[in-house]
């Protein structure tokens, strides 16, 4: 059942862009109480959104073989938290608020020249690797809310909005489609870093975007995150919303939405077989710590 609002394009590692990987010249240096040899990266170039993840993607490519650990993009990144934050930044209304237009962010600058990434080392990978294990993503549906956990430590929490409570004829998927968030357990069981935007009602595909400020812009390259529950992939994904004036409301066709920053912690924070809970709560406890009832949304 798709409920989807995208077709994938999937890049993998190999081969890697060779013009990316032309620019790539690797500094190292030993520390001698790492338990393997620490090294790191010096960006020699300015490295786009649009290239960003082939760029990454040969530094892991070159490093998994000479680490004792698989390295992967997602606990690189995290052993290199300022590149969360750098892409957090691209969001056109964190940049809107900087009184900077943003037209394309694919072509704004995800790693600046001159800044290093670091390869963990193996116990800092192990610690990784562990919290990867002990991470989990929480989401109730009728209190509009997202929570990452770590074992019982909450981490992040963000607002996001969830599906309609209607049922509407989607030609993507040629029948009426019941268009409510479904709930269960699961796991995360794929990304999307290339996201190609179709609408599900007419299957037409498109390119730019009008924000809440009725400007009208490119779509942003931000991944996208596809969940499995109960052993069932309904098509149901978590990814970022152009138009974050729709967060704590159900207005999609399924999906659960979030604003383009907090989209970017998720992502990092969920690589594939994280664990994932979709409820339907109503009676929850607020800030203060009281018992409360939300809205019954889907009646």
């Amino acid at each position: 059942m798709v409920l989807i609002i995208l077709l994938i394009i999937i890049r993998f590692c190999c081969p890697r862009d060779e013009g990316v990987e032309m620019s790539l010249r690797l500094d190292t240096f030993n520390n001698e109480s790492d338990s393997i040899e620490l090294q790191r990266v010096e960006i020699h170039q300015d490295i786009l959104v649009e290239n960003y993840f082939q760029y990454v993607d040969s530094i892991v490519c070159k490093y998994d073989s000479l680490t004792n650990y698989p390295l992967t993009e997602h606990l690189l990144v995290r052993a290199n938290s300022w590149i969360i934050d750098t892409l957090q930044h691209t969001d056109y209304y964190l940049m809107k608020a900087r009184d900077s237009f943003v037209y394309n962010q694919k072509k704004m600058i995800a790693l600046r020249k001159g800044a290093f990434i670091n390869i963990p080392d193996s116990i800092a990978a192990d610690q990784l690797l562990y919290a990867f294990q002990q991470t989990k993503i929480d989401i109730n549906i009728p209190e509009f809310t997202l929570r990452i956990y770590e074992d019982s430590v909450q981490l992040y929490k963000f607002l996001v909005r969830v599906g309609r409570n209607e049922k509407k004829y989607l030609e993507m998927s040629g029948r009426i489609q019941d268009l409510k968030t479904k709930t269960g357990e699961g796991t995360i069981v794929r990304h999307v870093r290339n996201p190609r935007y179709v609408n599900p009602v007419n299957n037409h595909e498109y390119f730019v975007t009008r924000r809440d400020d009725q400007e009208v812009t490119k779509l942003p390259q931000i991944p996208f995150i596809e969940t499995e529950l109960n052993g069932v992939r309904h098509g149901q994904l978590i990814h970022p919303t152009t138009n974050p004036v729709t967060l704590g409301k159900a207005y999609s066709n399924g999906c659960i939405g979030t604003n383009e920053a907090d989209a970017w912690i998720l992502y990092y924070y969920a690589p594939i077989g994280t664990k994932i809970k979709i409820r339907y709560d109503l009676n929850v406890q607020n800030e203060k710590g009281e018992q409360i009832v939300l809205k019954d949304i889907y009646q």
